[in-house]
């Protein structure tokens, strides 16, 4: 079993999932974006960073790499694929998922800790927890804003395809706990395949103990379930 995290010009976040995998029993590797995906790939992780310095949008240009016709067409045979960040930017960018990440409602890039909300816990990312459960994950993004149009939104929640939502420490989803704005206080959807998930918060930093929370431990565990 190898997870490919796959490095853009401009990820930065590559090493760090590696080693939170690798902590977590998870037999992981970084790819280059303009070497393809090893044949013995059984998952794959788009990080976050600033791929391409994020010109014209955030993970647009990364969402035309040639390597993202392999990953579209892994994730179509059911290979686990978590986007994570500009990962998930970069998923929305390539039509892993609906929606899109636009500018926080701030218009400044925010670097913090917040509270997220599991809304739907059967799925491989989630089903360490239970549903209602509250995580506490750092985010560091300047266009974490989810967007999507509202026929779309009903859709998402129909289907049960919000992972997360931010909310308070009670797990209250108010508009003060969403720091970037996002509709319905979205931080996480799946694609039309359980096993296609991606997230502004960064569960590879709250992983390992020595970093202070390891809330993000049982989203990467998904790799292994």
């Amino acid at each position: 079993m190898t997870v490919a995290v796959v490095q853009f010009g401009g990820s930065n976040c590559d090493r760090d999932s590696v080693r939170a995998l690798s902590h977590l029993g998870v037999d992981a590797e970084r790819v280059w974006h303009e070497d393809g995906l090893p044949a013995e790939t059984t998952g794959i992780v788009l990080p976050g960073g600033f791929s391409y310095g994020d010109y014209l949008r955030a993970g647009a240009m990364a969402a035309r790499s040639p390597i993202m016709d392999e990953v579209r067409a892994a994730a179509e045979e059911g290979t686990p694929v978590l986007g994570v960040c500009n990962g998930a930017q970069i998923g929305c960018e390539s039509g892993l998922v609906p929606g899109a990440f636009t500018t926080n409602r701030s218009a400044r890039f925010q670097c913090e800790r917040v509270h997220v909300r599991v809304e739907n816990a059967d799925t491989p990312w989630t089903d360490a927890y239970d549903a209602g459960d509250v995580l506490e994950l750092p985010i560091a993004h300047g266009e974490g804003r989810f967007e999507i149009a509202a026929e779309n939104y009903d859709r998402l929640e129909r289907e049960d395809r919000i992972l997360l939502r931010y909310c308070d420490a009670d797990g209250d989803v108010t508009d003060a706990a969403n720091p970037n704005g996002s509709t319905g206080n979205v931080a996480g959807v799946l694609g039309d395949r359980e096993s296609v998930a991606v997230m502004m918060p960064h569960p590879e930093r709250a992983t390992l103990p020595d970093l202070d929370g390891t809330d993000g431990q049982g989203v990467l565990r998904g790799f292994r379930r």
